[in-house]
Parts: C-alpha cells; structure tokens; sequence
C-alpha cells in the first residue's frame, strides 16, 4: 500500500508541479475515510476515536478542517456509516500523517479503546479508503455557509461512474469547461468539495459534497438546478450525453465534533 501511495505521489505532484502559472491555486486532495460498522457500541468507540483522538491529532498536523458526517439512515440500516473527510496539500501529506499519527504520544493514548480493540470485538466491520484530487474550477475545499441545526442538515455526497476512462474525462470537462461546477456555485448549493477519484473501488468516479440546511432546501435547490435554463442547454449538448454510467447518492449529516 506504501509503494503504492508513493507512486501516486511522483504521479500527481509532478503533474501539479509541472503547471507553469502560479496564480492557479494548486488543487487539493482529499482522503475520504468510511468506517462501515453494525453496533451501538462500535459507534460509540469511532466517536470517541474521531472526537478525542483523530481529529486533535490532525489539527496538531495543520490538517483540515476536517468533516465527520453519519448518515441520515443509520438508525435502520444495518450498514452503518462513520464518514471523515480530510484535505490534504499532496499525497505525500498523506504519507507524512500517518508516520506523524504513529509518533503523536496524545494521539496513541486517547485512541487505546479503538487501536488496542479485541479481534473478537472490533470498533468497525471494515474501513474504506478513497482518494480524490480537486477540480481544476473548485481546487479547495470550502466551507459551507450554514446556520441550522447540524442533526437536520443535509449533507449529500454524490458518486458518478463513467463507463471508461474517456467517457469520465468528458465529464469532467462537463463539470469544468461546460461550467458545471459554476451552476451549482450561482445556485448557492455550498458544495464543500468536488473531486476526481484517483484510488477507490468504483473507478473511473467523480464525487461531489453539497451542503444544504435541511431536506426543504435541499429539494427546492436541485429543483430549481433542473428547471434552469443553463442545465437544460448544458445537458442537451450532443458532446456531454451518456457520460455517466451510475449514480450514488448519500445523505449525511456532520457530528457535533465535525469542523463544519
């Protein structure tokens, strides 16, 4: 896993450092952390984890801010989720962190519940792991500008799958060039991140966060994003049809620990 993140790392950063104006802000990466857990008592064990250890640690880093979000269906599902997402200058931060996590003596004590965890009573079922760089027209994260409660918010996290490598690179240039990501800004979505995923599971993806007060506000946006005519002439163009093969929707909502 090692080898392979370095090998991200000389990939993207000598791209990024290969771009010649400087007052192109240089775009981010983000690692996009699932924890999928089935108890109450595993919950309770990743808040303590996330709260009082990952997140105090990162911050130490000069890391973030960082987003922890829940799904709105936790209560019944019977996969729950732990979400936590952290920006990063390069892949090579990513590296960075993870030695400085294993060195940072506050960090390893306030996680001993988590990382000194039985095998027979694990903190999660499994851990997912996703990579992403930033659109080139959103190349930092930006925080949402939100006043609601934080339970009621949501906070949706859209994947969309192409069906190869060249049908997802028009996508993106649908996201970027046909000003996509413009539409959502003028229609005030507070998308805190786009991205293009460089490592994950569902590959070639794109994903993207907006953030809304609540389920009201969340459905009034998307209808007034479709009944706009810069959506209705930008999804006709003959160039941008069939580029996404699937979509994943999730609704989540940030803790109370969350930076935003």
């Amino acid at each position: 896993m090692k080898k392979f993140l370095i090998t991200l790392c000389i990939l993207y950063c000598g791209l990024g450092n290969a771009q010649p104006s400087k007052a192109t802000p240089k775009r981010s990466f983000y690692q996009l952390r699932v924890y999928h857990y089935t108890k109450a008592a595993q919950e309770q064990i990743l808040d303590d984890f996330a709260a009082n250890a990952l997140l105090p640690a990162l911050h130490r880093q000069k890391l973030g801010p960082v987003g922890v979000f829940k799904s709105h269906g936790n209560d019944t599902a019977s996969d729950k989720t732990l979400t936590i997402l952290i920006p990063l200058q390069d892949l090579n931060k990513l590296i960075l962190s993870e030695q400085a996590l294993q060195k940072d003596t506050a960090f390893i004590r306030a996680a001993q519940a988590y990382s000194m965890a039985d095998y027979t009573n694990p903190p999660y079922a499994r851990i997912e792991t996703i990579l992403l760089q930033a659109f080139s027209t959103s190349p930092q994260l930006q925080l949402p500008k939100l006043d609601g409660a934080r339970r009621t918010r949501i906070y949706e996290l859209r994947s969309y799958e192409s069906a190869t490598e060249k049908i997802f690179a028009n996508k993106l240039h649908m996201f970027n060039e046909g000003d996509e990501t413009g539409l959502f800004q003028r229609l005030h979505f507070n998308a805190a991140f786009y991205g293009a995923v460089v490592a994950g599971s569902k590959m070639p993806n794109l994903m993207y966060l907006t953030c809304h007060e609540n389920k009201l506000a969340r459905e009034n946006n998307w209808k007034r994003f479709v009944d706009s005519p810069e959506w209705k002439k930008l999804s006709t163009m003959p160039e941008y049809q069939h580029n996404v093969s699937h979509i994943d929707i999730q609704f989540l909502y940030p803790t109370e620990y969350s930076d935003y």
